[in-house]
């Protein structure tokens, strides 16, 4: 009962706005109330009333139509009085299961009993006899009771109450069918508000069909179970839009008054808009509702041509008087009306001719036929719930009473009934679709009839119909003849009618590109797009457009983005234009406190509009007034590129420094000192053991028959990473000669990888000079940088007052060289040596971002390049006089430009060039050029002057270094390190090098030859010196014992006195050997020869190698005579 309570007080405004014969809407001085008829029928109507007197009417049982079982109908009005809310009591039969009882609430009507009761009848006998539906069970079972009310035109809330508490609700009411054929869209539709909330409070399905169902507030539903018979406010919505696509008028208004559910009009016509918009594009302009006529002043100022409206036939009399004043009822206006407009088909005077309307017939005849609908709804619902098992517990007799203690206060099975009939399918008439609902219970199929305002036979103006509309046919819409506004026979536009518009410009690629016409026809080809005028107005004078089209200095052809994008303004807004070069060919700033160009000639309004890739500042839009931005831009920089140029470090940039450095330094060196720790510690490598003999008295040296060393282990690993064909020694351990080959395997991996990047740094490299933006210090303060760079822009335009106001020292620069148009700049940009920046005319241009954009694309060479980020982000806008009556119909279409992608798509058409990335991959083809393989010749070039360095490093060590090293190294450690440094410490490394000494020794002078004389001749004496003393030694019994050699003399110090005169022998030498001479001591003896000069400055020291070919030091001892001793000494030093 709380809930219940809660329900009727949520109810009271509604219910108040019954209470009042009217109701005055916001002070417009539009009324909407009661008409006289409604008061009458209220007075009147039920004076009479009917009290309970019912007829039973039905068939037993189906199909034995024989026998008969009552079928009862109880007919009641409503009372004239405002009674008290009494609770009636149950009814004897209310217990009956087997009854199905409905409430139907129809127009109070005298004599309409009889029609309603022979609806209801013949409705139920059909749904037993009709052989078109299917088979129902239902009535072998049950009895239907419906129980009818009559309502007057405008009850009281408590006469609503009443009904149902008193007379619905008693009878155990299952559902209720609501027909009413009322069209005051007051306090009727209030009260048919009422009516509904209440019956969805108390959980019972409706099935209404009421005329004025469009005024119905849907948002006020909290539980809607309603299902509608009569076409809704959607379906007047798509047949008014249905309408305008057939005649294409794209762009409307909407025009509405305070009547109930007009904020539901506009949403059906959005969201109808929004399905059609694949098919047809429509423009809502304006959604004015009127609160005061003055409201419609908003349509005067507006390109509307097409209104919808939406208010009762009281509100529509007043908006369309008032708009008959505002004169936009003429010819070249449609107004497009509802049903609550129509109403009865009585036209007022104020209702213009021509209007169009939707309308469905509400006269009795086609409620009494409904009737019979909403019966079979509700019988095949009925049908469908009461045959499903699973609803066996449930019943259809609410048992609800508006007193809590005599029942329930909502019918928890009424929303799974509502379920049911929502789902149902009931066969329609001949030629129309099955009736069924939405899932909101909103008809599905509906028809709607055209109607149009014209003349009668009497000359009054009457409603025609003209037409219908389906909703279940694709081409729904079929249309006769029809009288338009002004009694004309063709529709009118739907736009406004053409308007001429002066439009100057100025012309900048791609905006707006200028070409001569054809010389012949004086007309532009379709690429050129259309005729504009470059001559001055003074010049234009007596003078004839037709002849000076064809003079290239008076017109010639404007194409471009701006002009693609006027043309399609023109299309849509509807207007003729002329296209006019500005006098003084400037963009408009300041100058000398005046503007110029063509912000000037707005300022003068000697133009409507401009339309130009016109940059938007803060200067110019307090002068002019500028539509949205159409595409943005900033100032920019384009250089040149250098071609030509390959980096010097081409072949080092595969990998960058860290990866050098990891392979340089970490793995060669790694690998180098594992392969020689490898081969130290191996068994079989590098012998650390000390020779057996006097091995006390010698040092830990290695093996003496090994050629492994640290350098000799560098030059391996160098060879294997680079695969060079050159000679290595191996090692001897298997654990480094594995690891050779993990580092060979290293070394492959290596040089794959690189190999495969390398290609891509091979190649010629651009240089370009990267500036940073227009506030790179190097261009902010020229004078900062040597040599200065050379850099401009155009006068007079948005790029140079920007940098006059920000950049005062830059812009003082860079006056000398600014030009007069964007093509010279980018001419002075490019020309010059094209290798190096030195001979150029301008180091870099400054101007607007796209256009600079657009002239890099369009270069073939591809010989420019914007650098840099955008200073002084802004955009393109339109610009119109101030308060241009033109500047929002354009800013709307530029919106929808946004949206809709066109803008887009315009802006690849003509932002597109032949220098695209992708271009340059097809010269990959071509043959390799010199510069593109540069750096390899550089690294030669490196190589040889390192080897150089090198080679002055080895003669600085054996002059200055190797002397020094080899008092403190006995060749061991230098050995390890490096092979070579040991042998050239050794005594084997001085004896070669005495032999090539002397072997290449050459006098090349007189003196050189008579000191070479001497020597022999003092060595010949000495030989005979010795070969005497020999001679005495015999004489006193002395005789050298002389060694068994090969060649049978003992030639042991032969070649430290050997002639180098090789046809004369040297005779032996009577000195004892300490030892037994070896079998290759010939062969060392013979390695020397001693008859060329020797340079006896450098060292010799005892070698620690063994050779096949050399004499170890510790096999001979040289004798300890003194004396002969410190003879060959003295005969060495002559030497």
């Amino acid at each position: 009962m709380r809930w219940l309570l809660f329900a009727l007080v949520s109810l009271l405004p509604v219910a108040s706005s019954l209470q009042s014969s009217g109701v005055t809407r916001g002070g417009s001085g539009i009324q909407i109330g009661t008409s006289d008829r409604g008061t009458h029928s209220k007075s009147t109507g039920l004076s009479g009333g009917r009290g309970h007197s019912g007829v039973r009417l039905g068939d037993a049982r189906f199909p034995n139509s024989t026998r008969q079982r009552p079928f009862t109908t109880t007919t009641s009005t409503t009372p004239p009085s405002i009674p008290k809310v009494t609770i009636a009591p149950h009814s004897a039969d209310r217990n009956n299961s087997n009854t199905l009882r409905v409430g139907m609430m129809v127009p109070h009507k005298s004599f309409a009993v009889r029609e309603y009761t022979k609806a209801v009848t013949s409705s139920i006998n059909m749904l037993q006899k009709s052989s078109r539906g299917p088979k129902l069970k239902l009535f072998e079972q049950y009895d239907i009771h419906v129980k009818v009310g009559m309502k007057s035109l405008t009850p009281s809330p408590t006469e609503i109450l009443n009904s149902l508490c008193n007379e619905f609700l008693p009878t155990n009411v299952s559902a209720i069918l609501y027909l009413m054929n009322y069209e005051k869209y007051g306090r009727s539709t209030a009260s048919a508000q009422y009516f509904l909330q209440l019956a969805g409070y108390l959980g019972i399905p409706v099935i209404a069909w009421n005329a004025d169902n469009s005024g119905l507030e849907r948002r006020a539903s909290q539980s809607n179970l309603q299902l509608q018979l009569a076409p809704s406010l959607e379906h007047q919505t798509a047949a008014m839009l249905s309408i305008l696509e057939r005649y294409k008028w794209h762009q409307f208004s909407v025009v509405t008054s305070q009547i109930a559910g007009h904020d539901d009009f506009v949403q059906a016509v959005r969201e109808r808009i929004s399905d059609m918009q694949d098919t047809f594009k429509f423009t809502i302009l304006s959604a004015i509702l009127v609160t005061d006529t003055r409201d419609l002043l908003e349509l005067v100022n507006s390109e509307s041509r097409v209104m919808l409206l939406y208010s009762t036939r009281e509100e529509a009399i007043t908006i369309l008087g008032a708009a008959h004043d505002y004169k936009i009822t003429g010819e070249n206006y449609v107004w497009v009306v509802t049903q609550s407009v129509i109403e009865n088909l009585q036209t007022p005077s104020q209702f213009p001719i021509g209007m169009l309307g939707v309308h469905f017939d509400t006269s009795t005849e086609r409620l009494v036929s409904e009737i019979t609908t909403a019966v079979k709804v509700y019988a095949y619902g009925a049908e469908d719930f009461l045959n499903n098992p699973a609803n066996s517990h449930l019943s259809l007799n609410t048992q609800l009473s508006c007193e809590g203690s005599y029942g329930e206060s909502r019918w928890n099975a009424g929303d799974l009934f509502f379920k049911y009939l929502k789902n149902v399918s009931v066969e329609g008439d001949q030629g129309k679709p099955n009736v069924e609902f939405t899932q909101d219970g909103v008809l599905k199929s509906a028809e709607l009839k055209i109607m149009n305002l014209r003349p009668g036979l009497s000359k009054q103006l009457v409603w025609e119909e003209i037409g219908v509309w389906k909703s279940w046919k694709k081409e729904g819409l079929d249309i006769k003849d029809i009288v338009w506004p002004g009694k004309t026979h063709t529709p009118p536009q739907g736009v406004p009618e053409k308007f001429y518009l002066k439009i100057t410009f100025l012309e900048e690629p791609p905006y707006i590109n200028l070409a001569p016409p054809d010389p012949v026809t004086g007309k532009c080809l379709v690429d050129r797009g259309v005729h504009c005028r470059v001559a001055k107005d003074s010049d234009m004078d007596e003078m004839d457009v037709q002849a000076a089209q064809k003079n290239e200095s008076f017109y010639q052809c404007c194409s471009g983005f701006c002009i693609d994008l006027l043309q399609k303004f023109s299309e849509e807004i509807g207007f003729t234009y002329e296209l006019v070069r500005v006098e003084d060919g400037k963009w408009g700033t300041l100058e000398n406190g005046k503007w110029n160009g063509l912000i000037a000639d707005l300022v003068n309004r000697k133009t409507d509009m401009v339309m130009t890739s016109l940059m938007i500042n803060s200067e110019r839009e307090a002068v002019v007034d500028f539509t949205v931005p159409y595409m943005e831009t900033g100032i920019a920089i384009v250089v040149a590129k250098r071609t030509g140029i390959i980096s010097p470090t081409a072949f080092l940039e595969p990998f960058d420094t860290a990866s050098w450095m990891l392979v340089g330094i970490v793995a060669i060196h790694a690998a180098t000192i594992m392969i020689l720790l490898f081969e130290w510690l191996s068994p079989s490598g590098f012998n650390m053991k000390v020779n057996p003999s006097d091995a006390a008295q010698k040092p830990k040296n290695p093996s003496p028959n090994h050629r492994f060393s640290f350098c000799r282990t560098y030059w391996l690993v160098w060879a294997v990473l680079f695969q060079a064909a050159v000679h290595i020694d191996s090692p001897r351990g298997f654990t480094a000669r594995f690891m050779t080959n993990v580092w060979a395997l290293f070394a492959v991996v290596f040089l794959a990888i690189y190999t495969a990047n390398l290609a891509a740094f091979m190649i010629t490299r651009e240089e370009f000079h990267e500036f940073t933006g227009v506030d790179d210090h190097r261009l902010a303060k020229p004078w900062s940088h040597k040599p200065m760079f050379k850099f401009g822009t155009i006068p007079w335009s948005h790029t140079d007052s920007t940098l006059a106001k920000y950049f005062k020292e830059m812009h003082a620069y860079m006056k000398k060289f600014n030009k007069s148009s964007v093509a010279e700049g980018i001419e002075a940009v490019i020309s010059g040596d094209i290798v190096s920046f030195c001979n150029r005319e301008m180091d870099a241009f400054i101007y607007d971002g796209t256009v600079l954009d657009y002239l890099v694309a369009q270069d073939e060479d591809c010989r420019l390049l914007t650098v840099g980020s955008w200073y002084a982000m802004t955009g393109y806008g339109l610009a119109f006089s101030r308060n241009s009556k033109y500047l929002q119909m354009f800013n709307k279409r530029l919106l929808d430009y946004r949206d809709n992608g066109d803008l887009e798509r315009l802006r690849r058409y003509w932002m597109t060039g032949t220098c695209k990335p992708g271009k340059e991959v097809q010269k990959s083809s071509d043959p390799l050029a010199l510069e593109q393989f540069l750096s390899a010749f550089l690294l030669l070039m490196m190589g040889i002057l390192l080897a150089a360095a090198f080679l002055l490093l080895e003669h600085l060590y054996f002059k200055y270094v190797r002397q020094h090293l080899a008092r403190s190294d006995g060749g061991g450690c230098c050995a390890l390190f490096s092979l070579s440094m040991g042998k050239s410490l050794t005594f084997r490394g001085a004896v070669y090098e005495a032999q090539d000494i002397l072997r290449y020794h050459r006098c090349r002078d007189p003196i050189c030859d008579t000191h070479l004389w001497k020597v022999k001749h003092e060595l010949d004496m000495a030989k005979i010196k010795i070969r005497q003393l020999e001679k005495d030694l015999e004489a006193h019994g002395i005789k050298p014992t002389q060694a068994k050699r090969k060649t049978g003399s003992l030639g042991w110090w032969r070649g430290c006195f050997q002639s180098s005169d090789r046809h004369s022998q040297a005779e032996s030498l009577a000195v004892e050997a300490p030892h037994p001479l070896p079998p290759y001591f010939d062969s060392f003896i013979d390695a020397i020869d001693v008859a060329r000069p020797r340079d006896m400055t450098r060292n010799h020291v005892v070698s620690t190698e063994y050779s096949d070919k050399f004499l170890p030091p510790q096999i001979y001892r040289i004798p300890d005579d003194d004396a002969a001793r410190t003879e060959i000494a003295e005969m060495e030093t002559v030497l």
